[in-house]
């Protein structure tokens, strides 16, 4: 799992933006490293988060904005009536099958942004209450805007996780390496 991003290659904008979301990525997944499922669904804070959930949501957002900025509807559609559940593994969801299917949406982002022509070209934003009227965004706004969320709900994990059983992102790493830390 990465955790630094080397240096893009001079001019490979969407290379850096695509490592930049990967690397968040990581902090998500090393976060559930060793936990059953029972412990990964467990909330040990004030917070309704658990890591599963936050598993399910950032795979489920990073799919709708893609979605979106192809000019489709999202796998799930969310409301206020449903919105709650994008946070919950539902009957027979798995920590497994939602790293799965991450990585299937994971592949679609990286395809699809090396593959639009120009990283200024925008789509419309849906209407929705909470965005602009008539609004539209670029495709490097979809890719920054899934750093900043993907980076926010890796925050979350590594307190989670913490609050779970003391384990640092650090220690998760060499724990995977094999290595010791500290």
């Amino acid at each position: 799992m990465v955790t630094h991003v080397r240096a893009e290659e001079q001019g490979d904008e969407r290379g850096a933006l695509l490592a930049f979301i990967e690397e968040q990525r990581g902090g998500v997944r090393r976060a559930l490293l060793g936990l059953s499922e029972e412990q990964a669904a467990s909330r040990p804070s004030a917070s309704e988060l658990s890591l599963s959930g936050l598993l399910k949501h950032v795979a489920e957002v990073e799919q709708t904005w893609i979605a979106r900025a192809r000019g489709e509807a999202p796998a799930v559609r969310r409301d206020a009536s449903n919105w709650h559940e994008c946070f919950v593994l539902a009957e027979g969801e798995t920590i497994a099958g939602q790293l799965a299917y991450w990585e299937k949406v994971a592949a679609e982002t990286e395809a699809f942004l090396r593959s639009v022509p120009s990283l200024d070209d925008t789509f419309a934003l849906p209407n929705d209450p909470w965005f602009p009227p008539e609004g539209r965004v670029s495709m490097r706004w979809v890719a920054l805007h899934l750093i900043r969320e993907t980076a926010r709900h890796a925050g979350h994990a590594d307190i989670i996780r913490e609050s779970l059983d003391g384990k640092t992102a650090f220690e998760l790493v060499a724990q995977e390496q094999g290595t010791s830390w500290g």
